[in-house]
């Protein structure tokens, strides 16, 4: 079986030539700088499966070329696929697989670092001392201790999330559709506009849908309180960016950690340090100082690489001998 790989950084290789060079899998990969989308889905030509990131384009157009170029396998290597147009992979016969649980533990440890840098003014700290500015004006932070914590989806991110908060000492509430069994006792399940009035950590672990979009926006926004400590590792979609700025811009929330926000695509995991951002959402965010942007890097840990390349090339290989496919995306 011969994978195409798209978007492709030298950390990717660390994992994935070690499993390719087993014969076990007996797959071949050819590695692409380059992400999927029209103009490079040419590329994958004369290959059986490719796999993307969650910043590639999976749109029809592009699925069509995949499939006229001999394409039959999608391989996601995370757990979204909003980027994906699951209709057209199923009209042009191109199943889509996943992986669904690489590490929760990486992505909910680097939320609770988005929500203590921008409670703490962690950024603005380290660089008042760089300057040699050791007043403490402007660091002032609160307590998680004894606060009270709301989850937004408590599927296996955000149920870490949970215990993570369970064991700061905080009270956790979760808002979701499906009760976890495994928070039994550790969280109390309400209503999302009950969670929104109460939480002073908001912290949302729920998948991109029609549903979802946008549910942090003005209305959701003005329940929260003006101290609570905002936190997005999700999906940016989520969050109403004007609104979200709107609301910063009349002082609402003590703190905002994102790791995604929206159109982040095109510009996230590139390099632009010596260009002009055309994307002016962040720039917008960094002026605010209660504000911590990172660049979709809640994933991005040894364990979570390393889970991440052992489940994308297991679905490789059940695709290839037509075994059950436990990941599959219908």
């Amino acid at each position: 079986m011969k994978i195409i790989f798209y978007g492709t950084r030298e950390y990717d290789h660390y994992y994935f030539d070690v499993l390719a060079a087993d014969p076990e899998y007996g797959c071949g990969i050819k590695f692409l700088t380059a992400n999927l989308d029209a103009d490079t889905a040419t590329l994958a030509h004369g290959g059986d499966a490719v796999c993307a990131f969650v910043n590639a384009d999976c749109s029809a157009p592009v699925l069509e070329k995949l499939a006229h170029g001999g394409i039959r396998c999608l391989l996601m290597r995370c757990a979204g696929y909003n980027n994906v147009d699951l209709a057209a992979a199923k009209q042009y016969g191109i199943t889509v697989l996943r992986v669904p649980g690489y590490s929760p533990e990486a992505v909910a440890e680097h939320a609770m670092a988005l929500a203590q840098a921008a409670n703490r003014r962690i950024c603005k700290a380290y660089i008042k001392v760089r300057n040699n500015n050791f007043a403490l004006d402007g660091l002032l932070g609160s307590n998680l201790y004894g606060s009270t914590a709301g989850i937004v989806g408590t599927g296996r991110i955000g149920a870490a999330m949970a215990r993570i908060c369970h064991g700061y000492g905080m009270t956790v509430l979760a808002y979701d559709q499906y009760k976890n069994p495994t928070l039994e006792g550790l969280v109390r399940y309400v209503e999302l506009d009950e969670l929104l009035r109460t939480a002073d950590l908001v912290s949302l672990h729920c998948p991109l849908t029609s549903e979802t979009h946008h549910m942090i926006n003005a209305d959701t926004i003005k329940m929260m309180r003006d101290s609570a400590v905002l936190v997005n590792t999700s999906r940016g979609g989520l969050i109403d960016t004007r609104a979200l700025i709107d609301a910063l811009r009349a002082r609402k929330f003590a703190g905002v950690g994102l790791d995604v926000y929206e159109d982040e695509n095109g510009q996230v995991f590139e390099d632009f340090s010596d260009d002009v951002l055309k994307n002016e959402v962040v720039p917008i965010l960094m002026s605010f100082p209660n504000v911590v942007v990172t660049s979709h890097q809640a994933f991005f840990t040894r364990t979570a690489l390393q889970s991440i390349a052992i489940v994308t090339m297991e679905n490789a290989r059940a695709f290839a001998r037509g075994e059950k496919l436990v990941n599959e995306v219908k």
